[in-house]
């Protein structure tokens, strides 16, 4: 009689549906998967020790390169846990444009994690459709921040600049006739704030064609629709946080449970997943009605933001650099602009955590200072971390072709994995 035995599989790290640079070592009895054993740190680039070797400001750029879909919001919890040691206010301002950000932020990265699941799981289109969308998403980073990316916009605070009063517009060109470029700038005629509310006013009905493609199409739901279930306990005992514990029926978000900045005075719903399987499909729709429900908050936050000016960083300038007019004509704001970008500000000694709900789940940012110009120590938590711990367990018993579906559902991103 021959002796059966599993054989062992890598996935990775250089596979399509590997979201990055995961090896997976799968022990499999044929197709069905016995044990799955994640390998990371493959894009290991020392983020939380460098950032001991950098000023508090230099390490904003950093944060943006974690978790790369997910920009601004990993720099919303590293300034948050500086301005919590330097105990200073952020003006509301500020806050209103940081949020509003987050949530663009939050749609920028449900529409990468569609269109990949989708493409993971032999959807093609919904990933053109998803992309559509990103486009306008960059053009509102690159209008504020000059970056379509690694924006670097948040500053310990507030925010760099406020909202541009004018939109980059397409330039004629041999490849595009004037009907065509006139076509292209036609919502682009205002400021970026009338851009983002035209971005706003379209969007629901983008949710809708992605939904039209996949919510009731007997494919998707035969992929996702029992696959990788996790119950509202097991979700609580593994760490996750974000949207797979919310697809798990736990309701739990640091925007409404542990505000920050303006959420609490935002109306806005949490989607939690209600089949009670806890599986591929519920995470699918509960990221699916956050995409919704960002939307509602970018809309309030515009709505503020047109009736109510102010500044939109503090006027405490041992932290923030004073203007340009004021640095030219006065020698104590020119001591401290030459003494903030050459030596940059002193944090008073002590350890702070700060939080934010970030489309993955909770981002959270452990900050020590000795009193210093650089930070002491920097820990990361990434929520997709604590996610991927559990691909074992939630891979287990299903095919291979379901590993891919579950590491599409768990939305990781390397970059923060590895840090």
């Amino acid at each position: 009689m021959a002796e059966i035995k599993n054989y062992t599989l890598n996935f990775g790290p250089q596979h399509p549906a590997a979201h990055g640079v995961l090896r997976l070592v799968l022990e499999l009895d044929g197709e069905v998967i016995q044990r799955a054993d994640p390998h990371i740190g493959l894009l290991h680039r020392g983020t939380e020790k460098l950032a001991e070797q950098k000023t508090f400001l230099q390490s904003v750029p950093y944060m943006d390169r974690l978790d790369y879909v997910s920009m601004m919001c990993n720099e919303h919890a590293y300034v948050m846990a500086i301005e919590k040691l330097l105990a200073i206010d952020v003006p509301l301002r500020a806050q209103y444009i940081r949020v509003m950000f987050d949530e663009l932020t939050r749609i920028l990265n449900h529409l990468l994690w569609l269109g990949c699941h989708g493409l993971d799981v032999g959807a093609m289109a919904v990933f053109l459709y998803a992309f559509r969308e990103r486009e306008d998403i960059f053009d509102m980073y690159e209008a504020v921040s000059g970056a379509r990316m690694h924006a670097a916009y948040y500053r310990p605070g507030g925010v760099y600049r406020d909202l541009p009063e004018q939109m980059p517009q397409y330039q004629a060109s041999k490849f595009r006739n004037k009907k065509a470029i006139e076509e292209l700038n036609k919502n682009r005629q205002g400021s970026l704030l009338d851009f983002i509310e035209d971005f706003s006013n379209r969007f629901p009905k983008y949710v809708d064609e992605y939904e039209t493609l996949l919510t009731d199409n007997r494919i998707w739901k035969q992929r996702l629709v029992g696959i990788g279930c996790v119950t509202p306990e097991r979700a609580l005992q593994l760490g996750f946080t974000g949207a797979m514990l919310r697809g798990s029926g736990i309701v739990w978000d640091l925007r409404k449970h542990q505000p920050y900045e303006v959420y609490d005075l935002l109306d806005f719903d949490i989607p939690v997943g209600n089949s009670g399987n806890g599986d591929c499909y519920d995470r699918y729709l509960v990221r699916m009605e956050e995409m919704r429900q960002s939307n509602r908050i970018v809309k309030q936050c515009i709505e503020w933001l047109r009736n109510n000016a102010g500044p939109v960083m503090t006027a405490n300038h041992k932290v923030a650099p004073p203007s340009r007019v004021e640095m030219k004509s006065s020698m104590e704001e020119l001591i401290h602009h030459f003494k903030l970008f050459t030596e940059g500000m002193h944090v008073p000694e002590g350890e702070s955590y700060a939080a934010v709900e970030h489309p993955k789940g909770e981002f959270g940012v452990y900050l020590i200072s000795d009193g210093a110009n650089k930070p002491y120590r920097v820990k990361l938590r990434a929520p997709d971390y604590a996610h991927l711990a559990a691909l074992d367990e939630m891979a287990r018993g299903h095919m291979i072709a379901d590993a891919v579906t579950i590491i599409g559902t768990q939305d990781i991103v390397f970059g923060s994995i590895d840090r």
